[in-house]
């Protein structure tokens, strides 16, 4: 099983590379089916939490139709926690840089800008060399990732990530306008569809387990796990340490697969009855 602290190589897609990282991708997803795939965005608006899930819903949705992507991580790994290879001695991770935010003309939170500044994305750089979003929404649907139930997709507090997925497919494939369902039904129903019933949201199901009740680093840490080499508020290295909690929660927390199957699809903070 890997670790955070192996020999982890982020491969940074544009959109010159694009095609052949997702040629890369589809040549793995047999063997390598468990998926992470967090967002970074212009930075939220609002979000208080509140006990009606379609109250949280309505604030998520009014925060995912009004912003803008900047990087998706994506990650694949096995049943054991193994990331993919290639042949070489290094293991990889993605990191998609996309086009469509501009700093300098889009509504944003300041201090999400200046910590993914402090991190090292370069907003420039992405306007001239980032991704359509919508070409991305097509090579991840004819990728094999989506619509497929061999796939497990495994998030932590997701609602923002599957959100904004459920927004671009649908505006690229349903011809809907560039928002999410007023309905938190219709959404979930959406999230199925694409996505499958193998959905895991770690935040929901850690609930179940005794003194974890914290963000994701303070869960990790907890667990003993070891977080160094991490490039921290990268969505590739957020996935890391997503695996590896989910990992180790599976295995102390969860030895029979029913057990954990019944929290698939289960989306912290929308949750239903």
């Amino acid at each position: 099983m890997t670790h955070p602290s192996d020999s982890v190589m982020t491969r940074s897609v544009w959109s010159y590379n694009l095609e052949s990282e997702f040629e890369l991708i589809r040549s793995v997803i047999d063997s390598f089916c468990h998926c992470l795939i967090p967002f970074h965005l212009n930075g939220y608006r609002s979000h208080p939490a509140f006990r009606q899930p379609q109250n949280n819903y309505a604030v998520m949705k009014a925060n995912v139709d009004s912003m803008h992507l900047i990087q998706v991580g994506l990650t694949l790994s096995d049943g054991h926690g193994n990331l993919p290879t290639f042949g070489t001695s290094n293991r990889f991770i993605w990191e998609f840089n996309f086009c469509e935010f501009d700093v300098t003309q889009h509504t944003h939170a300041p201090h999400s800008i200046a910590l993914l500044r402090r991190q090292g994305i370069d907003f420039d750089k992405n306007r001239k060399f980032g991704v359509s979003i919508m070409r991305f929404a097509e090579l991840m649907m004819f990728s094999g990732l989506l619509c497929n139930n061999n796939i497990q997709w495994i998030a932590f507090h997701s609602t923002y990530d599957f959100g904004y997925m459920v927004k671009i497919l649908s505006q690229r494939f349903f011809y809907m306008q560039p928002f999410l369902p007023t309905n938190l039904c219709d959404f979930l129903q959406l999230v199925k569809f694409f996505f499958g019933y193998r959905v895991y949201d770690v935040k929901h199901f850690i609930r179940f387990c005794p003194n974890f009740h914290e963000g994701l680093d303070k869960v990790s840490d907890s667990l003993g796990l070891d977080n160094s080499g991490r490039r921290s508020h990268h969505a590739g290295s957020d996935n890391l340490v997503t695996l590896h909690v989910f990992n180790k929660i599976k295995t102390l927390y969860f030895h029979i697969k029913f057990d954990l199957s019944k929290h698939a699809g289960v989306l912290y903070g929308l949750e239903m009855p």
